[in-house]
């Protein structure tokens, strides 16, 4: 299969998720609101969410995929499903200890993720969901286990459609049991902590049939007999070192993340709920490219490495570092320009007021100065991923970290809970650039002809898009047409799909051959 072609079934599927996803926040803010209770549930959803992308797809993926396509490459499959059995019986360990600490140590964690709800009273509830929820991270890690496997054999689907399964089960929490919670006395939105658990169970249980299918269920034991020979396989002491550093990498957006939300629960009810709104729109573009080329890129790629073919390795970035360029420069534009109508149309219902709409928009407008760093990270950073060298992303994640709180400081006081977007926004275009810089002069990536032309042309179409985007969010009254809500999403869907035709239209006339440009 090809790369286009695998990452077009990717982000197609991370599409699906993303429109699930949406509906799922337009529920809850037309439901809820911004409110405490809101915050309550966003701060517990993101202790266990925190933990998963620190451990489960951010460190433990990255060590693993690497290590995974090596040993299919040179030992075969008998001697990698043994690694995978010894993996998942130490993983399975590990969770069933951490799932005991977390609902047990649910109060330290509110309160370190953020103090702040104890002055707008979500303190109790955020404890409440989060006991309920953190089970979510044991079943999420062992998805990330599947996934990779997966995903090393080129199984792209069934992961990339498993989001899916959590965003429906979250909607059918909020549709059929939060109406039954409050019913009966029952905080309602402690049905979304149900749905969430739901929906983990559901997400690990789809990968097994693709994992019968490859040959590739771990078989976990689960004495503690079974947990040490485990421990004692050379290829999970492998990961662990790996994962050392790793770990270390991943935590640092994870503690930037961290203090943004401790303090966004000091900037007044509602700040988190703003920020995880604008989040969400945000993820729209960085997981459709970003992680869709992450996902394609990170086995290919140590493939290549584990061949000794540098010439395809940089051949690998450079495609995926244009197709950066052609889809995510033009979104970075309309999150920019086109602010109000996306969330004005996506969330402008129900207990969702206008200053929720306008508070919302400034979050997403500064994310979207910073759209280009997050998802050339997600293509960038495999390349140190599949080298196995992982140490210097970490060195560079660290140094950021300290940059972006640094911005806090000085845009917090001015913007309150858009500064904080604005900082992460910043922080990833730091990022992004120190990774390339890093890739060039180690050698591994080496620029293909034709990309100052090739830019030029994005640039001018970009530019074009831009100015017609602008021109409808200024000119079209978007709250005022929320009584005439079908109105607004067909206004606003001409409005995307148009952009998206004169952005094309704009290549085309400029020259630009579109489909060799995204061909590797």
């Amino acid at each position: 299969m090809s790369l286009l072609k695998s990452a077009s079934i990717v982000s197609l599927l991370t599409l699906a998720s993303r429109i699930t996803g949406l509906i799922r926040e337009l529920l809850i803010a037309a439901a809820f609101g911004a409110s405490a209770t809101t915050d309550a549930f966003n701060v517990a959803f993101r202790i266990p969410n925190l933990l998963r992308r620190l451990f489960a797809e951010g460190a433990f993926s990255q060590a693993f995929v690497p290590i995974l396509a090596e040993s299919r490459a040179r030992n075969g499959e008998q001697a990698t499903h043994d690694l995978v059995n010894a993996v998942g019986t130490v993983l399975f360990g590990a969770l069933s200890i951490v799932c005991v600490l977390g609902v047990v140590g649910a109060p330290v964690l509110v309160w370190a993720m953020a103090s702040g709800l104890k002055d707008s009273g979500g303190f109790d509830a955020a404890v409440v969901m989060t006991r309920w929820m953190f089970p979510y991270i044991g079943f999420m890690s062992l998805v990330a286990l599947s996934a990779g496997i997966l995903n090393t054999w080129s199984r792209f689907a069934v992961p990339a459609v498993t989001p899916v399964l959590l965003n429906m089960s979250t909607i059918g929490a909020a549709i059929f049991i939060a109406p039954l919670f409050r019913r009966h006395g029952i905080e309602p939105v402690y049905a979304l902590a149900v749905g969430v658990m739901i929906g983990g169970v559901l997400q690990l249980a789809v990968q097994v049939p693709a994992l019968l299918k490859i040959g590739m269920v771990p078989r976990v034991g689960v004495t503690l007999g079974a947990w040490r020979r485990a421990r004692a396989h050379p290829g999970v002491g492998r990961i662990l070192r790996q994962m050392a550093p790793a770990v270390l990498g991943v935590s640092v957006a994870q503690l930037s993340l961290l203090v943004n939300t401790q303090i966004a629960s000091h900037l007044g009810a509602g700040a988190v709920s703003w920020l995880t709104y604008a989040d969400r729109l945000m993820e729209f573009p960085t997981a459709m490219l970003g992680v869709a080329l992450g996902v394609v890129l990170l086995p290919q790629l140590s493939r290549a490495q584990a061949s000794g073919d540098t010439a395809k390795f940089s051949d690998l970035l450079d495609w995926g570092l244009r197709l950066v360029l052609l889809l995510a420069l033009p979104s970075a534009v309309a999150l920019l320009v086109f602010a109000k109508p996306l969330v004005a149309v996506l969330y402008h219902y129900g207990r969702f007021n206008p200053n929720d709409v306008h508070q919302t928009v400034l979050a997403l407008s500064c994310y979207g100065v910073g759209l280009m760093g997050l998802i050339g990270v997600k293509v960038l950073a495999p390349g140190f991923y599949a080298s196995q060298d992982i140490r210097t992303p970490v060195r560079i994640g660290i140094t950021v970290l300290v940059i972006t709180q640094c911005f806090n400081a000085v845009f917090v006081p001015f913007l309150a809970h858009a500064g904080l977007a604005l900082s992460i926004g910043l922080g990833s275009l730091v990022n992004a650039g120190w990774l390339l810089t890093g890739l060039r002069k180690a050698g591994r990536y080496q620029p293909m002809a034709g990309w100052g032309v090739f830019s030029l042309r994005v640039l001018l179409a970009t530019a074009v898009l831009g100015a017609g985007l602008w021109l409808a969010a200024e000119h079209i009254d978007w709250i005022g047409l929320r009584t005439q809500p079908m109105l607004r999403v067909g206004i606003m869907a001409a409005c995307l799909i148009g952009a998206g035709l004169v952005y094309f239209g704009t290549l085309a006339a400029s020259g630009l051959n579109l489909k060799q440009a995204i061909r590797r």
